[in-house]
């Protein structure tokens, strides 16, 4: 998957284990747009199983008290948290018109 991506122009931004059992998630860039590539059972391989849209920001606190009081249907009742990069990442997951998987995250500075 790796290798596809960045026959398209792709460079790897980081890799990190998910679970202490070989499955991991890979981020990669091509200019403003990145992909969360993860491995695993949640790892569908069949048409339309993009898991989600990740949607960068600077504030996940802010972003997540906008989209509360727009009254988007949010699917986390907080801004969660993972340990990916130096200083971890805060995100949080709304739900689109068209049952699809939003996400706001903050690449912790």
């Amino acid at each position: 998957t790796v290798a596809f991506w960045e026959k398209l122009g792709f460079k790897k931004l980081g890799e990190f284990d998910t679970d202490d059992q070989g499955n991991e998630v890979v981020f990669m860039q091509y200019n403003h747009l990145t992909l969360e590539i993860w491995t695993g059972e949640g790892a569908v391989r069949k048409t339309g199983a993009i898991n989600h849209i990740s949607l960068n920001t600077k504030d996940a606190d802010a972003a997540f008290k906008a989209a509360k009081a727009e009254g988007f249907k949010l699917k986390d009742s907080e801004v969660q948290h993972l340990d990916f990069w130096d200083k971890g990442i805060k995100f949080f997951n709304i739900e689109g018109p068209n049952a699809e998987t939003i996400e706001f995250c903050e690449i912790v500075k």
